[in-house]
């Protein structure tokens, strides 16, 4: 490969065009880049065309070269015949109305228009069938359980896991994700509830126990007021198009979140495990304070409940294993669920486990459902906070495994109609005292691997869990919640796998493990709401932090291409000698344009701010020097008036006369004597403005011209348009030339809005690329001290 500047001899035979040097870039081997070619070039090209397909690829290993003129912005857009693009408003269609703007929004929101009628019955039919069985046998025992979790009674982990199911099959985008219960909604549902209505605000009796029907009510109407807020919230947010909130949730982010919770939820089951009374603990602090009492009251554990949880767990792993095992031989997975749980009612009810053992059971579930109710508005103020953030969390989570199957199988999903689809379905599903849901991973893979196809899955399953809610419900009711603790804590597996998530990231982005880490330190000590709160705020902070501490790179020429790299990091990169080229892997803007200016001068290994000062400093002597010249000068003259006008009275007229003549004399002597002196002093001035940094005494810059690869800017604003013109000014006042390159089309709009091209930066000052910008400088390596550009301004 080689770069070279086109020889004299190449332009007077006119093979290059003679308006500038050009550029000539060897491509690599077999490179499929199409050159800019001129004349001759082509011809050849064309001849190519024309050859044997051997004889191509022998063409193809050759060395091929670029050759263009050199380029500056100027240049660029007349040849490009560069235009503004028009700006177009999308706000101006929304009140557009035509018959074809009516169908599109209605599929649009309601998506299974669009897809049920051309739906497939012979090739998905079946395979929808049998993963709404299989999602509906795992929303079974999920729903008990994690109601639990909320602090609920478990019927309604059924009711929530059929309305909003059956709500999102209407309205949402993703083929394959399984809306319901899940365990950090859950758990998050349940700090709202033990804090807004804990035990102790229900005891009664001289026992002082807790009334437990009252406790419930009141945190049903709290769950169910917070789903319709949570809902109002998503569907507000999707209606607006704020479905791009989600991409502030960065994915260390999401994973340290949800660890978090799923130690939250461990750390809450364990009352249920050991048979425990514990109080109510919410806020700052309330996990470390459950798990001291936990370990202060492990004397008291009860000791059935304690190996009904132990023999349920190992039931579960033994089953889960096996399902593993056989999975390429099942059509569906194993229910290791469904089969623990009804294997533990009927232990339970044949063995009498309360009566006999202590262990707590599920209690009466009500069959049917209930009439729907209105959510209670005294609650909006203390519920809004814990919406919000409920409402974000379970967005983010549906809709990071609805692009994950989406991407798998090759379709789209829209994140404004998810945030709607998932609103109405916790709306909906509140009103019918429901509380908040997302999806569930395990699920959604179960549904995804058992040849679920689309949302038919869902309403399949909703179905079934209908069929439970009227007929079957009731007969869980000997169920032990030790069973059900089991089976979350279990399910918790591939959440806590996530802890090897910290030497992975310590390998690859320790940047990406302090977020993970802050995430999961704050909620784990600060709760789920204000944990997540400063995760966000912190990882927008390290952005703006890693933004302000970019690499600052000195850029050094690849031997015989027109590549620049790093000199520190390519050892064969050296630089151009008389030109510094500056690069910074960040963009500009107010944030960190001193610290870019800063770099810049320190990288160039020149004191830019100490010259500059020496130099004024000089200019000042000069200056002063000149006002006392002037001064000494006027005083001069003046007395030479006052020794002209003293004359004798008795005088006769030949005296007056000899006198006015001497005097007209002298006037004219002091007279040329200021002229001279003054205009000797403007000459000074004028020739300390235009002194070189050499006459001056001063140490001059080892290279004449700097280049800034402004190739990082994604955007500018009014301080780094500043910045840069500050950069020009200061190192001209060193006679050092600065050009910039490879500015991006919008931030050379920008520019132009900012009004930073005037008359002495140009366009003709930024360059197509850095090997334009350095071939220039090359050409013209230093403006006459003369020129405004350099005169220095006092």
């Amino acid at each position: 490969m080689g770069l070279s500047e086109a020889s004299g001899q190449d332009i007077q035979q006119g093979r290059v065009p003679p308006q500038g040097r050009l550029l000539r870039r060897d491509l690599f081997p077999g490179e499929s880049f199409q050159p800019f070619q001129v004349g001759a070039s082509a011809r050849r090209r064309d001849t190519q065309a024309l050859l044997p397909v051997t004889q191509t690829m022998e063409l193809r290993n050759r060395d091929y070269h670029v050759e263009r003129p050199l380029m500056n912005q100027q240049q660029l857009e007349e040849l490009g015949h560069r235009t503004l693009a028009t700006r177009t408003y999308q706000w101006r269609t929304w009140f557009q109305c035509s018959r074809a703007r009516a169908r599109a929004l209605l599929f649009q929101y309601l998506p299974v228009l669009s897809w049920l009628p051309r739906y497939p019955l012979r090739d998905w039919l079946l395979g929808d069938l049998l993963a709404g069985l299989s999602v509906a046998i795992m929303q079974l025992p999920q729903g008990l359980a994690y109601a639990l979790l909320a602090g609920l009674p478990p019927v309604f982990g059924l009711y929530s896991s059929f309305y909003p199911v059956f709500v999102y099959f209407l309205f949402g985008t993703s083929r394959h994700i399984s809306v319901g219960t899940f365990a950090v909604m859950s758990v998050m549902v349940g700090s709202v509830t033990e804090s807004l209505a804990p035990d102790e605000n229900f005891l009664q009796g001289v026992n002082a126990t807790v009334d437990e029907v009252t406790r419930d009510h009141v945190r049903v109407q709290l769950a169910s007021t917070l789903s319709v807020l949570v809902g109002l919230f998503q569907v507000g947010l999707g209606l607006v198009r704020f479905g791009f909130v989600v991409t502030y949730l960065s994915e260390p982010l999401v994973r340290g979140y949800t660890t978090a919770a799923s130690v939250q939820v461990f750390v809450s089951q364990l009352k249920y495990v050991f048979g425990l009374q514990l109080n109510s603990h919410s806020g700052p602090l309330s996990l470390i304070y459950t798990v001291l009492e936990v370990c202060s009251l492990l004397p008291r554990s009860v000791v059935g409940t304690v190996v009904t949880a132990l023999v349920s767990g190992v039931v579960l792993v033994l089953l889960k294993l096996l399902s593993d095992k056989l999975h390429r031989y099942l059509p569906m997975p194993i229910p290791g669920e469904l089969l623990t749980l009804i294997g533990a009612t009927g232990i339970s009810y044949g063995v009498g486990l309360k009566s006999r053992f202590g262990v707590d059971v599920v209690g009466d579930i009500p069959a049917g459902l209930l009439p729907p109710a209105a959510p209670s508005p005294q609650l909006f103020a203390s519920l809004v906070g814990y919406a919000f953030t409920i409402a974000v969390v379970g967005f983010a989570i549906a809709i990071s495994l609805g692009k994950i199957f989406a991407l798998r199988h090759g379709y789209r999903v829209d994140s404004n109609q998810e945030l709607v689809a998932l609103g109405l379905s916790n709306l909906i599903g509140g009103i019918f005292q429901c509380f908040p849901v997302s999806c569930s991973m395990s699920r959604s893979l179960v549904q995804e691997g058992s040849g679920g196809n689309t949302q038919v899955a869902g309403a399949v399953s909703s179905l079934f869990i209908l069929i439970i809610i009227v007929k079957l419900g009731e007969l869980f009711r000997d169920l032990p919640k030790a069973v059900l603790a089991a089976a979350i804590i279990v399910n918790l597996k591939g959440m806590l796998k996530q802890f090897t998530d910290i030497p992975s990231l310590w390998k690859s982005n320790q940047m990406d493990l302090l977020i993970w880490l802050v995430t999961f330190v704050a909620t784990i000590l600060l709760n789920l709401d204000i944990g997540l709160a400063i995760a966000i705020v912190f990882s927008l902070l390290l952005v703006v932090f890693r933004t302000q501490l970019p690499r600052y790179s000195v850029l050094g020429q690849v031997p015989d291409t027109d590549i620049y790299q790093d000199v520190a990091e390519y050892s064969e990169a050296r630089e151009v000698p008389g030109v510094k080229v500056f690069r910074s892997s960040a963009t500009m803007y107010f944030a960190n344009a001193e610290l870019y200016s800063d770099a810049l001068k320190k990288r160039c290994g020149v004191d830019v701010d100490h010259l500059i000062s020496k130099k004024k400093k000089w200019l000042r002597k000069q200056e002063q020097k000149l006002k006392r010249m002037q001064k000494t000068l006027q005083k001069q003259t003046a007395s030479s008036e006052g020794t002209s006008v003293s004359v004798q009275v008795n005088t006769n007229i030949t005296d007056v006369e000899s006198n006015n003549v001497d005097d007209s004399m002298a006037r004219a002597s002091a007279g040329n004597e200021l002229e001279d002196t003054t205009v000797s002093g403007q000459e000074d001035a004028k020739a300390a403005n235009g002194s070189t940094l050499k006459a001056l005494g001063l140490p001059q810059p080892h290279f004449h011209s700097l280049v800034l690869d402004l190739g990082a800017l994604s955007f500018v604003d009014t301080v780094c348009i500043k910045s840069l013109k500050n950069i020009f000014r200061d190192f001209r006042e060193i006679e050092v030339e600065v050009y910039m390159a490879a500015c991006h089309a919008p931030v050379v709009s920008q520019l132009e809005a900012g009004h930073f091209f005037d008359a002495s930066i140009t366009k003709r000052h930024l360059f197509a690329s850095v090997h334009d910008a350095v071939l220039f400088a090359l050409q013209h390596p230093r403006s006459s001290p003369a020129s405004p550009v350099s005169t220095t301004k006092l």
